[in-house]
């Protein structure tokens, strides 16, 4: 059931009184806590990403998913799951294409220059600055979370800039007649965070929230989701939940959206801090990468299931 009375907290970024070590700050940690700790994600309403530069990246995927099909399908990055995702049997209305190492210029030109071999400098420029926008979500978060558990920070600077990054888009278009409106499927993301945002104000995402009903997300420009994926429940040692979420396809014409996933280039381990007599040690050190192969072998489709098969402590 998908309920419109059901809502997520709302953390406003646009606040200019939010500085770190604040009033404001303090209390916005403990939301994004709360928030990441009952439904596995929260809304950041984010006013960094103007329309010009909405309009740009919109303009640009378009151009990416108009090239032919051997073109999209072409590998760009050596990581599993990091490239196109297209022309699935039983997602018809879904496309999705990723950019490694969107943060920097060097990973939006290596991937602008498999695309259109003579390169294409306006694609690398917008995604470029529109990744590094979303990364800021990310880095706050996480900081975030571990300021409210008490972390040390010399910890949580680790846990922060031991990432990758990938920018995926998401192409759905509307359902024919005798069509399904399923643009995905209920998932959980196996990154650290997803940073989701609906580009052209078309709905389509909704979260599974703690109570198991559906909350349909806002589509304004200016709020943004920030789900936790599974990397980040095993970090918080399961006091943090993987979101679930899906896409449901009511628009009448192509949707746009974007999320950019954070992976751990090194061995995630759980803070002594999150250990206690409550909360005993649920997981093995997480190797992020060696999750994606174990999740490409094996196909175990539940989240938890396929944490503590990977990792768990039995």
């Amino acid at each position: 059931m998908t309920s419109q009375a059901a809502s997520l907290p709302i953390v406003d970024f646009t606040n200019q009184n939010m500085k770190v070590g604040t009033e404001a700050w303090l209390s916005a940690c403990h939301v994004v806590k709360a928030s990441l700790e009952d439904h596995g994600c929260y809304l950041a309403r984010f006013d960094q990403i103007g329309e010009e530069l909405r309009n740009s990246v919109v303009s640009e995927m378009e151009q990416v998913y108009s090239l032919p099909e051997e073109t999209k399908k072409q590998e760009t990055s050596e990581k599993l799951f990091h490239g196109y995702i297209g022309q699935v049997s039983f997602l018809p209305l879904y496309e999705s294409v990723g950019i490694d190492d969107p943060v920097t210029m060097a990973g939006c030109q290596k991937f602008a220059h498999i695309m259109w071999p003579q390169g294409n400098h306006r694609f690398s420029e917008s995604v470029n600055k529109y990744a590094k926008l979303l990364s800021e979500l990310d880095r706050m978060t996480r900081r975030m979370v571990c300021e409210s558990y008490g972390v040390d920070m010399k910890i949580c600077e680790s846990f922060i800039e031991s990432t990758n990054y990938l920018l995926r888009s998401f192409k759905y278009r509307a359902p024919q007649m005798s069509e399904s409106d399923v643009g995905i499927h209920s998932h959980t993301d196996m990154s650290i965070t997803s940073v989701l945002h609906q580009l052209n104000n078309l709905e389509g995402l909704e979260i599974k929230l703690k109570g198991g009903e559906w909350f349909k997300v806002d589509a304004s420009p200016s709020m943004i989701v920030v789900m936790a994926g599974d990397a980040f429940q095993c970090w918080s040692n399961g006091r943090i939940r993987a979101c679930q979420h899906r896409v449901t396809m009511s628009a009448k014409k192509t949707r746009y959206s974007m999320g950019l996933s954070s992976f751990s280039c090194e061995i995630v381990e759980i803070p002594l801090k999150l250990v206690d007599e409550q909360h005993p040690l649920r997981y093995k050190p997480f190797d992020h990468y060696g999750y994606l192969r174990f999740f490409d072998k094996e196909k175990i489709k539940e989240h938890n299931f396929r944490l503590t098969a990977f990792c768990g402590i039995k």
